[in-house]
């Protein structure tokens, strides 16, 4: 104990029982300032207002039984060192408690004054320990990420070097080059492919292991970035003779996911496939709905190659694991990249695992989440156990007055969103999750509860926030659409939920629409020419 009072904060709610552990510690040290309090909630104030050097905590009391009241107040007090005194000598509660961080667990009634004292001077030094090994290990995971950053950068402008001029060589603008020579540089050119390809790899891996991945989920017709994957690869698989084919089952629904990073996992499972397929072999990439699994869309990746080992299968999803009896054997690689699929797969809510068909090639499978949009109009277009009388959808078209960076437009279109937000009433409008972003532009949805004259009201003060708007106005034009939404028929029999779904997917037929540009209706086309852009003025 130091030579100042050390602060003993005493959760216990039998005065029997708070009383002798008093005694106990005034036996063994005076220099001590004990508190008391007997609840769980009055602990966790007291904490806040002036943390102790050691919390003495009963499992069992008013407000809170058994291991959860210490998993709360670790939750909430993480740093501070807990000792457990149990009435019962129970060794599963307390090896579970320990290994939940818990720095001891006495049993009442067991120990005298010298082990109590022992016991709380170790909790303060453990906990200090733990505290500094934590702190160091945060710094060393800086550090590193510090490091690679740094050498990735220095790293990568030389390979830039070497892949511009050996292009240069290769497109004959440097002179001729003889046939022996160009298979050298060609050889030269794909060793710095993979090397940036490998540098890529070890620094998601290593945002991967820091907690630093980030996705951006959006509603997404999940068959457009299946055909953008099968097109990326489509000359690899040709220069192999191996035949790249999409199976996509119809109306799928919209898909929550961030459309850039489920293009990098079907990238990968596709690449890998190619590879690992010998020439004249296939491959078939499908996106196909499980009567089973009504919450998610399945995608799967399947060649016609040599199988994975069950050995390998075990372990195809860990970090640099190589399968070194795979027909692609010259190929050098870090092993991270279906680490870094299964992270992503993982942050976006799904799952992902391999179907193992030796000598007949593998399967790997992974599932996304279905954007559920009824679950989210329930409250909005329900009244009273009946649906309201109309609603509209409200369309906002963002478009780019000029050539932006990637960085730039992003931040206009979270400008645009936060605008958006103002102007619904929360109990009435709904403003949809945001749509895969076109190449043209950005595209906002809105339910309202009213007709298309009612919604003209949204549509002003849509307009006057958008005008406002210094930000918007110097980067994008916009234009709005108002389009009435079908209501099932009047007396129908069926369930609120159920009339909610039909609305549901009225709105996303709506919806995928606007994500596959398809021309609007007579009605939206009279909306659209109502729209002001910000070039104009009109």
């Amino acid at each position: 104990m130091t030579d100042q009072p050390t602060r003993v904060l005493l959760i216990e709610d039998n005065p029997g029982d708070a009383d002798l552990v008093r005694l106990r510690l005034v036996e063994g040290n005076s220099g001590l300032d004990v508190s008391c309090v007997d609840r769980l909630s009055a602990g966790l104030t007291s904490m806040s207002e002036k943390p102790p050097a050691v919390v003495l905590l009963d499992l069992n009391l008013p407000d809170s039984r058994g291991a959860e009241t210490f998993r709360s107040l670790l939750k909430n007090a993480p740093g501070v060192p807990v000792v457990v005194l149990s009435g019962h000598d129970d060794e599963e509660l307390a090896t579970n408690a320990l290994h939940q961080g818990v720095q001891d667990y006495l049993v009442k009634g067991t120990f005298n004054s010298k082990q109590l004292a022992c016991a709380m001077r170790y909790a303060i030094e453990r906990q200090a320990l733990r505290t500094s090994l934590d702190m160091s290990r945060k710094q060393q995971l800086q550090f590193k990420d510090q490091f690679l950053s740094h050498v990735s950068h220095e790293l990568r402008t030389p390979l830039s070097s070497i892949h511009q001029f050996v292009t240069i060589l290769l497109d004959g603008l440097a002179g001729p080059i003889p046939p022996e020579q160009r298979g050298h540089l060609e050889t030269v050119l794909r060793s710095a492919q993979q090397l940036h390809s490998m540098i890529d790899d070890l620094l998601e891996t290593t945002r991967a292991e820091s907690g630093k991945i980030r996705i951006e989920p959006r509603c997404i017709a999940i068959a457009g970035v299946v055909e953008q994957a099968s097109a990326m690869l489509q000359a690899t698989a040709q220069a192999k003779k191996i035949s790249l084919g999409v199976s996509i089952e119809d109306k799928i629904p919209l898909v929550q996911a961030d459309p850039s990073r489920v293009l990098q996992v079907l990238i990968n499972l596709i690449d890998n496939a190619i590879k690992f397929t010998p020439a004249g072999g296939s491959v078939q990439v499908r996106a196909y709905l499980v009567e089973a699994d009504s919450a998610s869309v399945y995608l799967s990746v399947t060649d016609s190659g040599p199988g994975i080992s069950p050995e390998a299968k075990a372990l195809v999803f860990e970090r640099l694991f190589q399968d070194t009896n795979a027909i692609d054997n010259s190929r050098k690689g870090l092993g991270l990249g279906l680490y870094i699929v299964q992270e992503l797969v993982r942050l976006h809510g799904g799952r992902i695992w391999v179907e193992n068909r030796p000598d007949h090639g593998s399967v790997f499978s992974f599932t996304l989440p279905l954007f559920s949009l009824s679950q989210i109009l329930l409250p909005i277009i329900s009244e009273q156990g009946h649906l309201r009388d109309a609603l509209t959808l409200v369309r906002v078209d963002l478009a780019p007055q000029w050539e932006t960076g990637a960085g730039d437009w992003t931040d206009t279109c979270n400008l645009c969103r936060e605008l958006l937000r103002t102007c619904i009433v929360p109990a009435k409008d709904v403003l949809l999750p945001a749509l895969e972003t076109a190449p043209q532009g950005e595209t906002f949805l809105i339910v309202a509860s009213a007709d298309v004259s009612g919604a003209e009201i949204l549509t002003k003060r849509i307009r006057k926030q958008l005008d406002r708007s210094p930000e918007l106005k110097a980067t994008a034009s916009y234009k709005i659409a108002t389009v009435p939404i079908s209501l099932p028929p009047g007396g129908t029999k069926k369930p609120l939920e159920k009339l909610v779904q039909e609305v549901a997917d009225g709105i996303t037929a709506l919806a995928q629409g606007a994500l596959g540009g398809e021309n609007p209706t007579p009605a939206e086309d009279q909306a659209l020419t109502t729209g002001i852009d910000f070039a104009t003025g009109k």
